[in-house]
């Protein structure tokens, strides 16, 4: 007999998901949900699948997101999705809390509402602090050593003595920062296909392509592991602020100005956390059937 579940369509400055409360519905192979779901013809249509439930260590969270890619894999963490949690918590009245506490992935995320007539008008999200030696997701390569990164050679910008001005940054999961000249011109789709499973990243990456477009603003596309371009992406988003601001492109604060919307990011020097502010918004909801096993 099948079961049908409840879930709401939401977005974060375009990057959409499917969103299942876990405290009322169970969903045992979240993986297959998701890439079933988010078929945007004879699914729902979404970036993925995000489920909210409990943290396994309620003393240091209040509520938990397990996030599945369109491809069924699962990420580590995603801004613009735990930036619609909050949104859900509160309006759906599951909290009255202002502050929440995330748990995923990558660690426990703090996010702090603002409340505009009793709607949440924005969140910021504390993303924690950025790395750039992680071996479990990239090997070190240069970026001349990429293989596909030749197909960007007319493209990128470089440093004055000739170094690509491209950087890999872990915001919990990983990401691949590249600085070109004309970013609305880019071939997305076969550059991001190809640079997301170049021998140098362990676990895919997420590839971003972004250009300053004015003071403190750049302009972004990404490329997703496991979806594909995406209208935004929040890890993104505040990879290419550091990114920026570690390759003197930019100061510590920027505005990303991506498909959906601008997110904006302030790498801080006092704690050198990330925080990321921006939008989320209540697209539609629904009843759908689970998959069928196979």
């Amino acid at each position: 007999m099948s079961k049908t579940i409840h879930f709401t369509k939401m977005h974060g400055a375009g990057n959409d998901y499917i969103y299942v409360n876990t405290l009322l519905y169970s969903i045992p192979d979240p993986s297959a949900a998701s890439i079933a779901w988010s078929k945007p013809h004879t699914g729902i249509g979404s970036d993925g699948l995000v489920l909210i439930g409990k943290p396994k260590d309620e003393e240091k969270a209040d509520y938990a997101m397990r996030i599945f890619n369109a491809d069924g894999s699962e990420a580590m963490m995603c801004g613009n999705a735990s930036r619609c949690i909050a949104k859900y918590l509160y309006e759906k009245g599951i909290t009255d809390k202002t502050t929440i506490r995330l748990e995923t992935l990558s660690g426990v995320k703090i996010l702090s509402l603002h409340l505009k007539a009793g709607k949440v008008e924005s969140v910021t999200v504390d993303m924690l602090e950025p790395a750039f030696d992680v071996k479990e997701q990239f090997t070190g390569h240069t970026p001349d050593e990429l293989n596909s990164v030749k197909a960007l050679s007319d493209h990128v910008l470089r440093t004055e003595d000739g170094k690509p001005k491209s950087l890999f940054v872990s915001m919990g999961n990983p990401h691949y920062v590249i600085f070109v000249d004309d970013v609305q011109h880019m071939d997305i789709t076969t550059l991001g296909k190809l640079l997301e499973r170049e021998k140098a990243f362990p676990q895919r990456c997420n590839i971003e392509f972004a250009q300053l477009v004015g003071e403190g603003k750049l302009r972004t596309r990404v490329w997703e592991r496991g979806s594909g371009i995406t209208m935004a992406c929040g890890t993104g988003a505040c990879a290419t602020a550091v990114a920026a601001a570690k390759l003197g492109v930019c100061g510590r604060h920027a505005v990303i100005a991506m498909d959906g919307g601008d997110l904006d990011i302030t790498w801080s020097p006092n704690d050198n956390h990330v925080y990321m502010t921006g939008p989320a918004a209540f697209a539609f909801e629904g009843d759908i059937e689970l998959p069928e096993d196979k």
